[in-house]
């Protein structure tokens, strides 16, 4: 694995134990400034770091967050993008009852000035 590989799982773990064990407020440190996101719950792409960081803390607010585990972890790198792709699954309780939430999810990032931003994210759950 080379190097910018590992920057990027490792950007990629960080980011989400931000929003799964810590404050999502904090994915504003992860997200770029022109993220979208294309999420199975919204009708339209959510467009903008703060449309996003709302969106994940909406969530995060609204359940407790069990665990997230990942697998399957797909770099590929670009010059200064990347994309990343996995599968994850969250478990959950969300009003009364607990839930497995499982699928995949792909992000596009980019490097400016030295550092990984996520400028696109889309996630799914798995086909029935």
């Amino acid at each position: 694995m080379t190097r910018a590989e590992v920057e990027v799982l490792d950007f990629i773990a960080s980011l989400n134990a931000c929003w799964t064990k810590g404050d999502p407020e904090d994915l504003r440190d992860y997200f770029h400034q022109d993220m979208v996101a294309v999420t199975p719950v919204d009708r339209e792409p959510r467009v903008g770091r703060e449309a996003c960081v709302a969106g994940w803390a909406g969530f995060a607010g609204s359940a407790d967050i069990l665990s997230w585990t990942e697998r399957g972890h797909r770099v590929r790198i670009f010059g200064d993008a990347a994309v990343v792709t996995y599968c994850y699954e969250l478990r959950c309780r969300m009003g009364g009852a607990t839930l497995t939430l499982a699928g995949r999810d792909m992000f596009f990032l980019v490097r400016e000035s030295g550092r990984w931003w996520a400028v696109a994210d889309q996630f799914s759950s798995f086909p029935a």
